[in-house]
C-alpha cells in the first residue's frame, strides 16, 4: 500500500525518507495542523518546545484516529518549530522520531519559523496519513 523511497544518490536521509508513494485508489487523509492546545483549549507547555512537541503528536494521534487512521500510516509531515537554534529544532524531531511517526519511515520537512497561530506556541505539525481499508467505517465523525 505504501512504499517509501530513499535514494542512494541523495545524501541519505536520518530518519525519513526521501518519497512516499501511495497507490491509486487508496484513501489519503489530509490533516490540519495540530497543535500543542489541550481539549479545553489551553496552551500546554508554556515555553517548552519539546513539551509542546509531546502534545501535538498526541493530538495528531486522536486526529489520525478520527478518520480510522494512526502514525504508522502517517506518509508525509511539516513539522514547523519557532526557533532558529538547530538544537531546538533537533530536540523537536527526536520527540517526532520517537512517537512512532518515523517508522517506515515518512517523508518529512522541520522548518524554524518566525512565530504561529496562537500566543506562545513553538510546534505545529501538519500531516498526510493513508487510512487502511475497513478502518474509516468505525472511525467517529
Amino acid at each position: 500500500m505504501i512504499r517509501r523511497v530513499t535514494n542512494p544518490a541523495l545524501f541519505p536521509p536520518p530518519t525519513y525518507s526521501h518519497a512516499s508513494v501511495v497507490e491509486a485508489g487508496t484513501k489519503l487523509a489530509f490533516l490540519a495542523g495540530s497543535v500543542p492546545l489541550d481539549a479545553d483549549g489551553k496552551l500546554v507547555g508554556e515555553g517548552d518546545p519539546v513539551r509542546q512537541a509531546e502534545q501535538v503528536i498526541a493530538n495528531l494521534g486522536e486526529q489520525l484516529r478520527a478518520v480510522g487512521s494512526d502514525l504508522a500510516h502517517v506518509v508525509s509531515t511539516e513539522v514547523y518549530v519557532v526557533s532558529s537554534d538547530t538544537a531546538v529544532l533537533s530536540a523537536v524531531w527526536d520527540v517526532v522520531e520517537a512517537s512512532g511517526l518515523s517508522i517506515g519511515p515518512h517523508s518529512s520537512t522541520l522548518l524554524g519559523v518566525a512565530c504561529l497561530g496562537y500566543t506562545g506556541q513553538l510546534v505545529e505539525i501538519t500531516a498526510t496519513a493513508v487510512v487502511p481499508e475497513g478502518r474509516d467505517e468505525d472511525a467517529r465523525s
